[in-house]
């Protein structure tokens, strides 16, 4: 999946993790000429991040040093403690995620699902919709293709929405808007199906001439290349992205299930929810 590495999410475990230790700091025992009546309300209040940045400095250096060497010591000898604060923060991360896609599948289930601006392949009556956001230069949706292929081949009842999200280079857009032109003369899914397994960087060059090979008039190609509607569909899918969360592509939508990335089992995995979307009365939002 071309996403944000996992590798941001261990940095931003850790920087949980030195917010959680800095906010030992105001808790901890004042010196003894600092334990006054007031001290208990202004601690407490130095307990967010906030407050903590406005409190007073209650410790001395000497003070500070030691609480840094017990923290250090801990984390030494308990360093499970870095991936509980990674799994916690990767687990809230996923909920803020989920909650935030299913807001926007609910207030933009039009736009998602039924786009007259989107290609269209499969059934496009069929009685579950699957949506595909992708970029020509993606290796892992290049992958997933053949299992896409294999789906709309083997199940008749599928519509599956396809949503260019070029976001990888100038050459995916290139590619992009070849592939959207070919749709005004009913070649999109030819185009897409040859840009999709184009071996090398997709571009306007070797989108062109993987154009003129599926057999679409060129001179229409290039103009409708440049139309307002080809601009306006690539506008509308990348606000789309960004309102929804998607950060990377591939990224699916089942009805409104959401699989990221391309797993090894993603038509079995597609497949399942598909059959479960149905199991359940069929489609709500689609």
């Amino acid at each position: 999946m071309t996403t944000t590495p996992r590798g941001g999410r261990r940095l931003a475990g850790l920087a949980a993790l030195a917010l959680a230790a800095a906010l030992l700091l105001p808790i901890a025992a004042p010196s003894a000429e600092q334990a006054d009546r007031s001290a208990p309300i202004r601690l407490a209040q130095a307990t967010t991040p906030e407050t903590a940045a406005k409190a007073p400095d209650v410790f001395s250096p000497e003070q500070k040093k030691a609480i840094e060497a017990i923290i250090k010591d801990y984390l030494i000898a308990n360093p499970e403690v870095f991936l509980e604060v990674q799994s916690a923060l990767e687990t809230r991360m996923e909920e803020i995620q989920a909650k935030r896609l299913q807001a926007a599948i609910s207030s933009q289930a039009e736009e998602i699902y039924r786009s007259p601006g989107a290609p269209i392949a499969g059934n496009p009556t069929g009685d579950v919709t699957v949506v595909e956001f992708f970029d020509y230069n993606c290796g892992y949706c290049k992958r997933a293709f053949g299992d896409i292929a294999k789906l709309v081949e083997k199940d008749s009842k599928v519509k599956l929405v396809l949503k260019e999200l070029p976001i990888l280079s100038k050459g995916s857009e290139e590619a992009a808007r070849v592939a959207l032109a070919a749709k005004a003369q009913g070649k999109y899914w030819e185009v897409h199906r040859a840009l999709i397994t184009l071996r090398g960087q997709a571009n306007e060059a070797t989108s062109l001439a993987a154009a003129e090979k599926a057999g679409v008039d060129m001179a229409k190609l290039k103009a409708d290349m440049k139309s307002e509607a080809v601009t306006q569909e690539i506008a509308r899918v990348r606000e789309l992205a960004q309102s929804m969360g998607i950060q990377g592509t591939p990224h699916f939508l089942v009805a409104d299930r959401a699989i990221a990335g391309a797993p090894q089992n993603l038509l079995e995995l597609m497949s399942q929810h598909i059959a479960e979307v149905r199991k359940d009365g069929g489609c709500k939002v689609c």
